[in-house]
């Protein structure tokens, strides 16, 4: 119709409405063409009903996973514990640790630590069992045992109110240092050593992110361990506050301390709190002592190691006792 194109939304074809060859549109469409492939499994499609489950289910059996884990991780570390080496295994029986079993791989060269660690097994009463290699092998985690490897039993831990009631029987004032922290098991066997040499009646520390008393504090103690008790507390900072209303003076170690140990007095009933090896005293813990106690140095050191600084502290304290 004449005039007809010129109507709103009309649109006049380029070659004006003929039949025939047009421009074509040069394969862009191709690719829309194409097969898409078979469809997914229901599960691999992220808001299918069935992929949902697949994944609550695989979250579910994750969780029981790291929870048997988590147990696992309990039990091992309640449990009985394996020294490997010749030298620490000699080093062990040495210093007296309680040991219940000592193996030695089956064709193992024979030197003059093996030999000592068999004898020293042999007059104490433990059990000596020769196994093959492969046993060694998954009985260690690196497999660097070298033959031998020496069990040790897991350590009995006091209750804190019993190692405090202990502590107030004994004829002398009450002496007990508090590990805050320690994570070094050669600290933790050092502080045991000093607490027993000079007096001491017990240490106690946190029952998680702490030093136990594993083979290694058993050897740096040299047999003290045997003979001190230490103690695990749920909460340190309840025990210390249960420990003050009890009528005993906490004192904390630290280099910026408000108090000198020239100035100290050490002869009332005492709890030395050692603070970790790296931040010092925690917040709670410093909040809840009666003072802060620092070394003076006479060099230009600024610090001392934990288990030194406690050393000294409890050789000044049995100073002032005798």
């Amino acid at each position: 119709m004449a005039g007809n194109s010129q109507r709103k939304g009309a649109v006049r074809k380029k070659n004006g409405g003929k039949k025939g060859a047009v421009v074509g549109s040069g394969g862009q469409r191709r690719k829309g063409l194409e097969g898409r492939g078979a469809t997914p499994k229901a599960t691999d499609r992220p808001y299918h009903p069935a992929a949902k489950r697949a994944k609550a289910a695989a979250k579910a059996a994750a969780s029981q996973s790291n929870s048997r884990s988590r147990v696992a991780s309990r039990r091992a570390e309640d449990g009985p514990e394996l020294v490997l080496g010749r030298n620490p295994v000699v080093e062990c029986l040495r210093a007296g640790v309680p040991a219940t079993a000592l193996f030695v791989a089956v064709g193992t060269e024979n030197d003059d630590r093996l030999s000592e660690s068999v004898q020293r097994a042999a007059d104490l009463g433990i059990s000596i069992l020769e196994v093959p290699r492969t046993d060694l092998d998954k009985m260690s985690t690196n497999g660097m045992h070298q033959g031998v490897a020496l069990q040790v039993p897991p350590y009995r831990y006091e209750h804190p109110d019993d190692l405090l009631e202990a502590a107030r029987r004994a004829p002398n004032p009450a002496l007990l240092v508090a590990m805050d922290h320690i994570t070094d098991p050669r600290n933790l066997g050092a502080v045991i050593r000093s607490v027993a040499a000079f007096g001491g009646h017990g240490v106690v520390i946190p029952q998680r992110r702490s030093a136990s008393v594993t083979a290694v504090a058993w050897r740096t103690s040299a047999g003290a361990a045997a003979r001190l008790p230490v103690a695990r507390a749920t909460n340190l900072t309840r025990t210390l506050k249960d420990w003050a209303n009890a009528g005993m003076q906490i004192v904390g170690l630290d280099a910026g301390g408000d108090t000198s140990l020239d100035e100290f007095d050490g002869t009332a009933p005492t709890v030395i709190v050692v603070g970790s090896e790296g931040k010092g005293l925690s917040r709670l813990v410093r909040e809840t002592c009666d003072s802060i106690l620092s070394i003076p140095m006479a060099g230009p050191v600024e610090s001392l190691n934990a288990s030194v600084a406690a050393g000294v502290v409890l050789a000044d304290i049995a100073r002032q006792r005798r």
